[in-house]
C-alpha cells in the first residue's frame, strides 16, 4: 500500500507544479481536447508518448496495445482511430513502434505462449510475409529489429486502409500518415520514410518503406 500512497504524493506533486507554472493549466485543459496528433504506439513502459515527443497534456491523442497493431477486428484501436478523425479533426496519425518489442520478439518465436498467441498473430502474419528478406540477415538481433520496423510499416498501411481514413480523405480532409521507430538505448525516434496524406500514395511509400535497402539500426 505504500507504492500506491506514493503514486499519490506524486500526482499531488505534479499537479502543484502545473499550477506553479500556470494557475489556468487545468482548467484550460478541463475546457478542451484539441490534439493534432494521434499516436498509436506500443503498450511498453519504456516508450511514453508524451514525454518522447516532448508535448504536454491535451496536445496527443493516444491508443497503446502490445505490438502497435492495427487490427481491423479490434474496434478498440477503430474507435480510437474514428474519435481521432472525425471528432476531434487530428492532421496527424503516427505508428510508432520500438526496437527490443516483446511483441515483435514473441511473435518470432515458434513456440506456444499463451493467450497473447491470439494476439501476436497479427505480428507473425507480418513475419511470414516478409520471411525471405528477414531469413537473409545475418543474425536473430538484425532480424528482430527489422521485424519491428516492417510491423510499423504494416500497421500504417492498416490504419490507411481503415474506412475512416479512407473516408476523410475522400471529403478533402488533411491527413497524414507516418511511421516511426524509437531506439530504447539512445531514447530517439527514426522515421521510416512511410508518409501517407493520400491513397494514391499508400503502394508507393509502402515499396520504399519496405525495400531491404531500408536499414535505420
Amino acid at each position: 500500500m505504500r507504492l500506491l500512497s506514493e503514486l499519490f504524493d506524486n500526482n499531488r506533486k505534479w499537479a502543484a507544479n502545473e499550477i506553479a507554472d500556470d494557475r489556468y493549466f487545468f482548467s484550460n485543459l478541463a475546457d478542451q481536447q484539441t490534439p493534432q496528433f494521434l499516436w498509436i504506439g506500443c503498450s511498453d513502459s519504456r516508450v511514453p508518448p508524451n514525454q518522447v515527443i516532448g508535448l504536454e497534456p491535451g496536445e496527443l491523442f493516444v491508443h497503446r496495445n502490445i505490438g502497435n497493431v492495427v487490427a481491423h477486428t479490434d474496434l478498440n484501436c477503430l474507435s480510437v482511430v474514428e474519435f481521432a478523425v472525425a471528432v476531434l479533426k487530428v492532421q496527424h496519425i503516427i505508428v510508432c513502434g520500438h526496437y527490443g518489442c516483446g511483441g515483435v520478439s514473441a511473435a518470432s518465436q515458434g513456440r506456444q505462449l499463451g493467450l497473447i498467441d491470439n494476439w501476436v498473430r497479427h505480428i507473425r502474419d507480418v513475419r511470414h510475409k516478409h520471411e525471405a528478406a528477414l531469413r537473409a540477415l545475418a543474425s536473430a538481433d538484425e532480424r528482430l529489429d527489422r521485424l519491428c520496423e516492417l510491423n510499423v510499416v504494416e500497421q500504417v498501411h492498416h490504419v490507411c486502409h481503415t474506412s475512416v481514413v479512407q473516408a476523410a480523405w475522400e471529403r478533402g480532409r488533411s491527413l497524414a500518415v507516418h511511421g516511426w521507430i524509437h531506439r530504447l538505448q539512445d531514447g530517439l525516434l527514426r522515421d521510416l520514410e512511410v508518409s501517407i496524406s493520400s491513397p494514391d500514395e499508400i503502394a508507393a511509400a509502402y515499396r520504399v518503406a519496405t525495400d531491404p535497402g531500408l536499414r535505420l539500426v
